[in-house]
């Protein structure tokens, strides 16, 4: 009986991290779209749609797309060895859990779920598609796990159950930990109107957690009680490039110190227009500043890191409309930014052993 060929060689890097899904796909020309699409997704194309990346390799874009849409390749089999990867570099390590919701401003109703909905990365009501997200962020380095649709209630499909924002936040926290996974803090930014009940979860789950709040939350205060300000403090503000910006920080005290600590974080103590300005919310017992070492940084990652780069690898530029396809491009969007991330860590791993034997030699 005639072996099965070997699959064509693309990059050695996408071929050395692809090969740890090669089990997963019966047929070899499946498992050669998917190393292809990996190479297609980082390349520098404007938009990573399918005919644009079919043309760049030089493939017939119904074959990549009968790939993406049939072939049998399973998502969940796909998103559990990619886990199975992070566990592995992670090592049991605790690390901080960023979640984040993110949308994409779509046209009509024809997608599966899109509809006129809060885009919290735009800021505004939008009609777009919008999915709640977790990352692993530990020594730099981001680790995509996992997300979900959000399905709004007037665009459920039979069989479907609503559920909240926080509520779909909650499912991935209980998902993740009993995936074995370790975070020691929480690091979101507020569900427009679903501050309270993302608050509720996280204190139930009893996680510590840094939330970005809108300005406009109010408190009940008693005639007696004031607002009241600590002194801002100087800290560097640290961007995903490596550069500093000096920026400062304050507590709100309303009334009375509380179990939930309110802060305040600006580029610039004089107020203007122009002045970035960010309020969070913390359960932490002492102050952000000293539990994280650049809290501003994490915030940083949230808005810009995470949501940049999955862009950038052609999260949002799928022409596809059922969601179970969209699903199967958002894993293998994810599989690419975890390509992306494992990189990363291997030149840690050798930059730092190379220091290591530099010290050494030195000692020796």
């Amino acid at each position: 009986m005639a072996q099965p060929r070997e699959a064509t060689t693309t990059r050695t890097f996408v071929d050395n991290y692809c090969a740890n899904y090669k089990h997963l796909f019966p047929e070899v020309r499946s498992f050669e779209f998917f190393k292809w699409l990996h190479v297609g997704l980082v390349s520098d194309i404007d938009r990573k749609s399918l005919p644009a990346i079919a043309k760049y390799l030089g493939l017939n874009n119904q074959a990549l797309l009968h790939f993406v849409t049939e072939s049998p390749w399973q998502v969940n089999e796909l998103r559990n060895q990619r886990l199975s990867i992070i566990r592995q570099v992670l090592q049991g390590r605790s690390f901080t859990l960023i979640i984040d919701d993110t949308g994409d401003k779509k046209k009509g109703k024809t997608t599966d779920y899109v509809d006129k909905q809060y885009i919290g990365n735009l800021g505004t009501f939008e009609n777009g598609i919008v999915s709640v997200n977790a990352y692993a962020f530990l020594d730099g380095l981001i680790f995509p796990l996992t997300f979900k649709v959000f399905r709004p209630l007037k665009r459920l499909k039979p069989g479907d159950t609503f559920k909240t924002k926080p509520q779909l936040i909650a499912e991935i926290i209980e998902e993740l930990q009993a995936g074995g996974f370790t975070f020691d803090l929480v690091l979101a930014d507020t569900v427009y109107g679903e501050c309270d009940t993302l608050i509720n979860i996280l204190n139930q789950s009893q996680l510590n957690f840094i939330v970005a709040i809108r300005s406009n939350v109010g408190f009940w205060l008693a005639p007696s009680q004031k607002i009241r300000y600590t002194s801002w403090k100087k800290f560097h503000r640290i961007f995903s490039n490596g550069k500093t910006e000096q920026s400062y920080i304050r507590e709100i005290i309303f009334g009375s110190r509380r179990e939930l600590r309110y802060w305040q974080i600006t580029n610039n103590r004089e107020q203007s227009a122009e002045n970035f300005t960010m309020f969070l919310m913390s359960n932490l017992s002492k102050s952000i500043t000293s539990a994280v070492d650049n809290p501003y940084g994490l915030i940083t990652w949230l808005e810009y890191g995470c949501k940049h780069s999955k862009n950038y690898i052609g999260w949002s530029d799928f022409r596809i409309t059922n969601y179970e396809q969209i699903e199967r491009w958002w894993e293998i969007v994810s599989s690419v930014y975890c390509m992306q991330s494992m990189q990363f860590h291997i030149f840690q791993q050798k930059s730092n052993q190379a220091i290591h034997n530099q010290n050494t030699e030195l000692i020796a």
